[in-house]
């Protein structure tokens, strides 16, 4: 198809099917194979680019003072054809579009609208890249044709199976189908599109790949049922299809024969509308499919320039001879005499008079423009960028010397400098423009397979995905609109593993895709708040995780508190014996003149009750939130009251020993060394020692309150720690060297006469402090946390209690139950 102009566009189009049969007319000579096999779809596309040139050439606002002209060549859905039609268009071989004798003048053509195939655009725009000659295809999605270095004038209105991808991975994020399986055809457009979808659906992290496979040309039963067999065992219940309709129809055959049911399809843009496949016997399978289509766009006064086709009835040229065609194909007759090669009989003879709005035609249904917009805008992006080009002020121009390019000396290279800018907004409103790859501003409709009641079906638009240059990629779909072809009339569920809650984390199963997985409950002390998290996070130190593993929790404070039963026991048991020590102290001031308080030393006695009081007292530091003081208090107190005690029993043994010595003769000058000033002098300097003890203690390492987690992973204990083991030592120490000593001396006195001797109730005493401390030190290192503490309490109690009891028992118990041997005589002896 031909139309003169002062530039001349290119077109490449499907408009008949190559035969591939072998000749059976059993002719001598062999006969090169014709094409045949009349495409009504092609012949419309390339109709579209007419119109556009025709509507280009009535717009006065763009290419004023310039004619566009077209020289359209028909492919054959042949690889050789096509590129044998394109290096026609480029050189020239026709006639009329020789240059002059210089070799110097326009080019044939100013660019070429085409080809409709990926393979075909590859192989011919490597040679027009040679040159420079821009090509713009309405077709070709392989996303290997952005490679600028191979293809530097290749530019296409229709998008990359780069973004293709990228829209379907989209698509399976937002239903969360994390685990499909993807068939592509052996061929550039498949081949590509399988390596895009691997690499991004591995970056994005939006899935895996349960199977790959390619599917073979032609019918190959053996491949095809393998394949079919892989897609029903395996779990994946999407399939994604990168190929041709013509795959599509033989692999539907063996899944019906296979009866493979359940799958949600997802179709790319190769056979998203293929009516082929919209039978009663294939929508129980196809039923609910997601496709990915060519923006559908309208093109106003398409429709009344293709009912103004006419048949030329005396073949004058080859443009009348493929609108025959047309006519013959669309109205199944033929025009006298038949085309050469013809053996059909039977037809109506064409009358040219038969009329295109009375019959039924795909031709004529342009609800679904899709290749035909991109037609159209393909034209209007060369005719746009010549425009920008004749606009240019000589001196202002963008090539050497600021000069502009002329339409009697243009150079390809200059035009495709031009391309690359063209930016303009189609009659639907549609931005189209280039990026640095010659891809155009990628827009897809979202189709569904909708199966109606009746049996009927019908492909409808439930979204779309674009990219823009501000809001970049961006998914809309109307999932009310969907037709989902499953009993619940919702989404499938397509992943390997079910997510993991939180509280676990993924853990990888060997030698499968990264989507195949077991959910591991976090350890103690870790967490996942998230769902499908890969790690475990550990809780803050003063945290710990709850029993799902879901969230951090406050660890429990431990301590010997006043509030728990424990601590109310020890604190009552304290207070207890604070009261029995006044209430002893009481008696023994009430009756301070009797002779059982006055031969007891009742100074030391009064003084000894008050050092027990204390070590009552001191107990209670050791119950409660520990603090700095309360830890520095407490130790010291518990020191200082003990020697107090001590120091108290060490001097009335000694008392004891030096009473009787100087009881026998000759031993009166020892009673000087124990006189009351000398006792409490003893008491004072017994103490004072423990008192600088625990000073150099407090000073040099004191005790501190300390959070102890090594007890309880889920509980901090609070406690004090000695600070410096030495120093502790040290006290405990110096009060059991006191403790032994008086022992030793109330041992040694034991024996002394007298009905009453208090050296057998200190000796009793001793022991039960003695051996109260001694089990101390083992049950104090082996008892973690608070119980250490109520240990400790407990000695400090009983070794109390036992020195209260020992001491002051009997003695009360003759002044209020036995008045009678409260008596000088009585305690003398000479009572009989």
């Amino acid at each position: 198809m031909h139309k003169t102009g002062d530039v001349v566009v290119g077109g490449l189009f499907e408009i008949h099917f190559f035969s591939v049969f072998p000749d059976l007319s059993f002719t001598s000579e062999p006969q090169e194979p014709t094409c045949h096999g009349f495409d009504v779809l092609g012949f419309r596309q390339a109709q579209t680019m007419a119109f556009a040139v025709n509507e280009i050439n009535r717009n006065s606002n763009l290419l004023p003072n310039v004619t566009l002209g077209y020289s359209l060549y028909d492919n054959c859905v042949k690889l050789g054809i096509g590129f044998r039609a394109a290096l026609s268009l480029v050189s020239g071989q026709e006639e009329e579009f020789m240059l002059d004798e210089s070799c110097v003048g326009a080019p044939p053509v100013l660019g070429i609208v085409g080809d409709s195939s990926s393979t075909r655009s590859i192989a011919i725009s490597t040679i027009l890249g040679l040159y420079r000659v821009p090509m713009v295809s309405y077709f070709a999605t392989c996303s290997c044709l952005s490679d600028r270095q191979k293809f530097p004038s290749f530019f296409r209105t229709i998008p990359s199976d780069a973004f293709q991808v990228r829209a379907m991975i989209q698509i399976l994020k937002r239903f969360g189908w994390t685990w499909a399986g993807l068939l592509v055809s052996d061929d550039d457009y498949g081949l590509h599109a399988a390596r895009s979808f691997q690499s991004d659906l591995a970056q994005s992290g939006g899935g895996c790949l349960a199977y790959l496979e390619v599917l073979p040309w032609g019918n190959d039963p053996a491949e095809l049922g393998r394949i079919v067999d892989i897609m029903k065992k395996s779990t994946a219940r999407v399939v994604i299809v990168f190929a041709h309709e013509s795959h599509m129809i033989y692999l539907m055959e063996e899944v019906v024969k296979q009866n493979v049911t359940g799958r949600q399809w997802i179709a790319s843009e190769a056979w998203t509308a293929a009516a082929v496949l919209q039978t009663p016997d294939l929508m129980p399978y196809l039923g609910g499919t997601l496709g990915i289509a060519i923006r559908r766009g309208e093109i106003p006064g398409l429709m009344d320039f293709l009912l103004r086709i006419r048949p030329d009835l005396h073949h004058n040229n080859s443009y009348g001879n493929m609108i025959n065609q047309f006519w013959e194909h669309t109205f199944q007759c033929r025009f006298a005499p038949p085309p050469a090669g013809w053996v059909e009989s039977g037809r109506a003879i064409c009358t040219g008079d038969e009329d295109l709005e009375n019959v039924d035609t795909e031709f004529l249904d342009l609800s679904n423009l899709r290749p035909e917009y991109n037609v159209y805008k393909a034209v209007y992006a060369l005719a746009y960028a010549l425009d920008d080009m004749l606009q240019c002020v000589p001196g202002r121009g963008p090539f050497s010397r600021h000069s502009c390019a002329t339409l009697q000396r243009l150079e390809p290279w200059q035009l495709v400098y031009y391309l690359q800018k063209v930016n303009f907004t189609t009659p639907f409103g549609d931005q189209v423009s280039f990026d640095e790859n010659g891809d155009a501003l990628p827009i897809y409709d979202i189709m569904n397979w909708l199966w109606l009641p009746d049996g009927k079906t019908k492909v409808q638009n439930v979204g779309e995905v674009k990219k823009s240059a501000l809001k970049g990629e961006e998914l809309t779909i109307d999932e009310d609109k969907i037709f989902w072809n499953f009993q619940s009339k919702e989404p499938p569920r397509s992943v390997c593993s079910e997510s993991c809650p939180p509280g676990t984390r993924k853990a990888r199963k060997k030698g499968q895709p990264e989507c195949c997985f077991d959910c591991i409950p976090c350890s103690e002390g870790k967490i996942s708040n998230s769902m499908d998290s890969t790690e475990c996070t550990s809780c803050p130190e003063d945290f710990w995780s709850n029993p799902q593993r879901d969230y951090c929790v406050a660890k429990k404070i431990e301590f010997l508190s006043y509030h728990e039963p424990l601590g109310i026991c020890l604190k009552t048991t304290s207070l207890l014996g604070t009261s029995i020590c006044a209430v002893v102290l009481g008696i023994f001031i009430y009756h301070r003149s009797t002779p059982m308080v006055r031969a007891n030393n009742s100074e030391l006695s009064f003084l000894l009750l008050v050092s027990l009081k204390l070590c009552f007292l001191c107990s209670l530091l050791f119950i409660g939130r520990p603090r700095l003081w309360t830890c520095q208090l407490r130790h010291a107190a518990f020191g200082i009251s003990f020697v107090l005690c001590v120091s108290c029993i060490l001097v009335k043994t000694m008392v004891v020993l030096a009473v009787f010595k100087a009881s026998k003769p000759g031993g009166g000058a020892t009673l000087k060394w124990f006189g009351a000033v000398q006792q409490r002098g003893t008491v004072l300097a017994l103490t004072s020692i423990q008192a600088a003890i625990c000073t150099t203690w407090l000073v040099s390492s004191s005790p501190a309150p300390h959070k102890n987690t090594q007890y309880h992973n889920d509980k901090i204990v609070y406690e004090c720690v000695v600070g410096s083991t030495v120093g502790f030592a040290v006290l405990l120490g110096y009060i059991g060297l006191l403790a032994i000593l008086s022992f030793l001396l109330a041992f040694l006195a034991r024996n002394l006469p007298d009905n009453f001797n208090e050296a057998k109730l200190i000796t009793f005493s001793m022991l039960i402090f003695c051996a109260v401390w001694v089990a101390f030190v083992p049950a104090y290192v082996n008892s973690p946390g608070k119980y250490a503490d109520a240990v400790e309490v407990f000695a400090i109690l009983a070794s109390s209690f036992g020195l209260l009891v020992a001491l002051f028992g009997p003695k009360c118990f003759i002044i209020l139950l036995r008045p009678e041997r409260n008596t000088k005589k009585a305690i003398m002896g000479r009572m009989h």
